[in-house]
Formats: C-alpha cells, sequence, structure tokens
C-alpha cells in the first residue's frame, strides 16, 4: 500500500514539475557565494568599464554588448555576430563547453544580462548558463565581497552548436501573423506599444497580434524574479500545449527578458532579433494601431 501511495503522489506532482521549467536558469547570490570557488565557474559582468572597475564579484570578468553584437550592414543594432567572433569572444572570458555560466548586469540594465544569456542560449549552452537573480544591486545591498582588480583574458578553446532557429527575422514573423501556434510578445512600455510615443522609429505602433508584456513586468521590486506562477499569470501561461514565444522590443534588447522568462517556464520560445527598428522601417509591413 505504502508502494502505490507514493506513486500516486509521485504522478500527481509530475504535472506541476514540469510547469517549473528550467530552474537551473536561475541562481540565487547565496549560491553564486557558496560557488566562487569553482574551477569550471565562469562569471560574466555584464556592463562597461566604468562599472566594472567600481567594484563587480570575485571571479568575473567584464563583457559588453559590443562584444557580442554588431550594427549589421543595413544599419540594425545589436544584431548576432558570426558564430566565430562569438566563439573567440567567449573563449578569452573563459567559457568553454564544460561547467556553469552566471551572467549579470552591472548597473540596472538587467536586459543587457539577459542579452548575454540569449546568445548563450542560442551557441549552446543555456542548459548550463544562469542568471544572478538581483542581479549585483542585490549582491551589494547583501554585503557582499566585491574587487576592483580586473581579471586577464584567458586563452581557452570554445566550439559553439549554434541554434539558428531561436532568431526570426520580418519575412519570418509577417508568415506567422495569423497563426494561432505563435504568440507574438511586445517587449516595450505601453506608450511605444500603443504608438504614443514612436521612440525614434520610423513608423509608430506594434506588430498586429502582438500582446504588450512590458519587460520590467516580470520583476520585484529588489530585481528578482517574480515567482514561477506569477510568470505564468504574465506570460498567460495556461496549459502544456502553450504557442511559440516569439518576443520583439525596440532593437532586440528587452525582448530577451521575456525570451528567458519564457525558457524559464519550459516553453519554445524565439526572438525577432531586428524588433521594432527593423520592422518599423519597411512600410509594407502592417502595424497597429492603424494611423488615423
Amino acid at each position: 500500500m505504502r508502494i502505490r501511495l507514493s506513486l500516486l503522489v509521485a504522478l500527481a506532482a509530475a504535472p506541476f514539475q514540469a510547469q517549473e521549467g528550467n530552474p537551473s536558469m536561475v541562481v540565487s547570490t547565496d549560491w553564486l557565494a557558496a560557488h566562487l570557488r569553482d574551477e569550471t565557474l565562469v562569471i560574466l559582468h555584464v556592463g562597461s568599464q566604468k562599472d566594472y572597475d567600481a567594484g563587480h564579484i570575485p571571479g568575473a570578468r567584464l563583457v559588453t554588448l559590443a562584444d557580442v553584437s554588431i550594427t549589421d550592414a543595413s544599419g540594425l543594432r545589436l544584431e548576432m555576430p558570426p558564430v566565430k567572433a562569438l566563439e573567440d569572444a567567449l573563449a578569452r572570458l573563459g567559457v568553454t563547453e564544460v561547467g556553469r555560466v552566471v551572467v549579470y548586469a552591472g548597473t540596472e540594465s538587467v536586459q543587457s544580462a539577459t542579452r548575454v544569456w540569449f546568445t548563450l542560449d542560442y551557441l549552446g549552452l543555456g542548459d548550463r548558463a544562469s542568471l544572478l537573480d538581483g542581479g549585483l544591486a542585490l549582491w551589494r545591498a547583501e554585503l557582499r565581497p566585491l574587487i576592483t582588480e580586473a581579471l586577464p583574458m584567458v586563452d581557452r578553446k570554445f566550439t559553439a552548436h549554434p541554434s539558428a532557429d531561436r532568431i526570426v527575422n520580418a519575412e519570418w514573423v509577417r508568415a506567422h501573423l495569423d497563426d494561432p501556434k505563435v504568440q507574438l510578445l511586445d517587449a516595450r512600455t505601453p506608450e511605444f506599444y500603443s504608438g504614443a510615443n514612436a521612440g525614434g522609429m520610423p513608423r509608430a505602433g506594434h506588430i498586429p497580434g502582438a500582446r504588450n508584456v512590458p519587460f520590467s513586468s516580470v520583476f520585484e521590486a529588489n530585481g528578482k524574479l517574480k515567482p514561477v506562477e506569477a510568470l505564468r499569470e504574465i506570460m498567460h501561461v495556461r496549459g502544456s500545449q502553450e504557442p511559440l514565444a516569439v518576443s520583439y522590443c525596440h532593437i532586440g534588447q528587452q525582448a530577451t527578458v521575456l525570451y528567458f522568462v519564457a525558457r524559464r517556464l519550459g516553453l519554445n520560445a524565439r526572438l525577432y532579433d531586428g524588433s521594432f527598428q527593423d520592422w518599423s522601417r519597411q512600410p509594407e509591413l502592417p502595424l497597429a494601431p492603424l494611423p488615423r
């Protein structure tokens, strides 16, 4: 009887566990503090030389967005560089095909950290890359150690296994505007989504069918991610057969927060990397709301 009861309990717990997604994508400050001396751990401080020099977590190396992005030939900013360039850049930071990588933002710009996490996921490291919950701000608030000495670059070997389908373009988005299996998520704040503010883009508004989920809505006041059940409500996750979550924003940075959350919840996710800077400059592509 005890065996049967245990089996029933395990079966009853299985759906809930599946809904948890991937908890290893997020690590606490306690976890990081306990693992600072792990030889295979790589810590990436995402920011500028200025905030890195002002104080960073022991063992962290500086990575800037310029290290992991390019402006392409058409002028689109924050685009994914060639894989070889990313392999070289990350290898110098100590990233290899073993061990865990922990990413945190050196400022309040958590979207810069999730952009780096997305890059790692794109390169095949998503199952070993984590975001520091609460980031450097919480680490400081807890009076944990900081150093100002820069760590030297290293000479490592990293071979990526990229997943090209993690990134979609305008043609793909247009072809799936009426696809019920795809949910477009606009990570910008409401003023940009509504079209009240064009944000310096050629046209204002949002992609038809997109739902507005401001990237900041997934965080608590202390900068930590909201609990899983709250995230499920924000992302409108209702069951096991969820639509493909495709996020966009201004230039493909804030949208990586929603991409991260979708992956955290175990959803299939993609990023429209060109985002609204790309969509708005093509007059043949539809916008909502329609101009008056």
